[in-house]
């Protein structure tokens, strides 16, 4: 049986390509790809409790509270510019006591002041179930909050465990500027724990 010059080469080299690939050991290795992020527009959920106002006629109660968090509208930019686009924003406040629950939207700024630590703050509207009419009406165990909707702002500071979870010290207050009758407000005190999606 003759066999041509070309096909004896071809055979070698095909019987040589496994064990180049074995003596290589970056052949054993596939290449990096990060993983694919899922396409979604909620970009955090968060639960957690607060202390109801402990200065105010609704002390000694406590919430549950909800909040989602979503993607910042604009992206692409670097650390520094990043951090004034904020994070559209809706949650919810239930007070365990039957005092008053309230929800709210607005958006959240984050600034990273590390890679684990992190400052936070909140600016929106809050629309609840308390009482609006003039304090002499106001049973004496809630605030007289004036009106609703009332202008909510919070603030934390929050440190990320890991890529996905973090946990955040809170405050947040609800007043209506004196616009209304009344102005109490609410000024509660918690903390959260949130997952990162």
């Amino acid at each position: 049986m003759r066999v041509s010059l070309p096909s004896l080469a071809a055979a070698i080299v095909m019987a040589a390509a496994p064990a180049a690939q074995a003596a290589d050991p970056s052949a054993l290795v596939p290449s990096y790809r990060p993983p694919v992020q899922p396409l979604s527009i909620v970009s955090e959920f968060r639960i957690g409790g607060s202390a109801q106002d402990p200065g105010s006629n609704e002390k000694n109660t406590s919430n549950i509270n909800g909040e989602l968090l979503f993607a910042k509208p604009v992206t692409g930019l670097d650390r520094f510019w990043a951090a004034f686009v904020p994070r559209p924003t809706v949650g919810g406040s239930y007070n365990v006591d039957g005092r008053t629950s309230y929800a709210y939207l607005g958006a959240t700024w984050t600034i990273d002041i590390t890679d684990r630590i992190f400052v936070e703050g909140f600016f929106g509207a809050g629309f609840h179930d308390g009482y609006t009419g003039p304090k002499l009406y106001v049973p004496r165990i809630y605030n007289s909050l004036g009106c609703s909707p009332l202008f909510r702002e919070a603030a934390a500071i929050g440190f990320r465990l890991n890529e996905h979870w973090s946990v955040m010290a809170t405050i947040e207050h609800m007043s209506n500027a004196g616009l209304c009758v009344e102005n109490r407000g609410l000024t509660n005190y918690g903390g959260k724990i949130s997952y990162t999606f």
